[in-house]
């Protein structure tokens, strides 16, 4: 932190303190004001057009019997979106976010153009990692652009926050294989049950994962090990949490896919984690190990694990409620 990040933390503190309440009475939120105000820059900030960007793109891996549900559901839950009928649509519209669905891998052609709906496919989805990587060093790129692109488009709307969710089966696997990777822990502590693997189920993806771990130890670049254990999803919310952070945004982070963008995302520019404001802890094994690694504590844990970036949604407005606190509550000179 910079001598004028500090001026500017004693400053909003002081602010905060000086509010009609004793000091420290709102707890986290006090402390997430703070927060919002530094990666602003400014002692009131504002929280203006927020959007949650959710990418969908498929998996090769499936095939392998990694997921409890087959690939098509990505398919049908990206309709499912612009329908509007998803537990995302139904949140964004109660707390006020503007919601926008990119297609960034999904196997199968989408004939809606709406301004909530954007096409940026790079691929119909990855490979198959356990023979080869998931993404050639091109498409992973293309696809951390494609994220980048998105962000920055949003921004120009006077977008000040941004949330990022992710659809896709098979995604856990890749989150697991991420997280192993970017934080140096034992594969088996990163692999969960994903969408509700049974017993035997887990068993199998177990043994899967462990033969691609295997497959690509020798790799140490972050892009390259991106490709190939990432998916197209995952790189596009990595290159969007790197823009935002950029320009200087409000990052909202979700649950355990979103997580292993940003470890992604922190390899490649570590100033990222800065602007991230946690959102939840996912009921997905291995989250919490992902947020005692990034020092991060969540504002909410509701045992979600549908991503989509639902905790993004439902925790917004405790994002809300702590930028207006510092703007709006009145200071104790008012009580004499």
């Amino acid at each position: 932190m910079s001598s004028t990040d500090t001026t500017l933390e004693q400053r909003v503190r002081q602010r905060i303190d000086g509010k009609t309440k004793p000091l420290g009475a709102l707890g986290q939120l006090e402390e997430l004001a703070v927060q919002v105000a530094l990666i602003q820059q400014t002692e009131t900030p504002v929280l203006d057009n927020p959007h949650l960007l959710v990418f969908a793109g498929d998996h090769g891996l499936t095939t392998e019997g990694i997921s409890a549900y087959p690939a098509a559901v990505t398919y049908g839950m990206v309709q499912n979106f612009i329908a509007g009928g998803a537990a995302i649509n139904v949140f964004c519209r109660q707390n006020g976010l503007n919601l926008l669905v990119c297609d960034v891998g999904v196997d199968g052609t989408f004939a809606e153009n709406t301004p909530e709906f954007v096409k940026f496919k790079v691929s119909p989805g990855t490979r198959n990692m356990r023979y080869e990587p998931a993404m050639t060093a091109d498409e992973c790129a293309a696809a951390v652009d494609a994220g980048k692109t998105l962000v920055n488009g949003v921004a120009y709307r006077g977008c000040t926050v941004v949330g990022f969710g992710e659809m896709g089966i098979g995604n856990t696997s890749s989150a697991a294989l991420l997280m192993h990777r970017f934080m140096n822990r034992p594969l088996q502590e990163c692999i969960g049950r994903g969408t509700g693997l049974d017993e035997a189920g887990l068993r199998q993806k177990r043994t899967i994962l462990q033969a691609v771990a295997d497959r690509y130890v020798h790799l140490t670049d972050p892009m390259a090990i991106l490709a190939a254990l990432g998916g197209l999803e995952i790189a596009a919310i990595a290159g969007g949490m790197i823009q935002a952070a950029e320009n200087g945004m409000v990052i909202l982070v979700d649950g355990f896919i979103a997580t292993s963008a940003l470890l992604v995302a922190q390899a490649l520019v570590p100033s990222v984690r800065a602007n991230c404001i946690f959102c939840h802890q996912s009921d997905e094994a291995g989250h919490r190990l992902m947020l005692d690694y990034l020092n991060a504590k969540p504002l909410l844990h509701l045992d979600l694990r549908l991503g989509e970036g639902t905790g993004c949604a439902l925790a917004y407005p405790l994002v809300q409620a702590a930028v207006n606190m510092l703007n709006e509550m009145a200071t104790m000179d008012v009580l004499y």
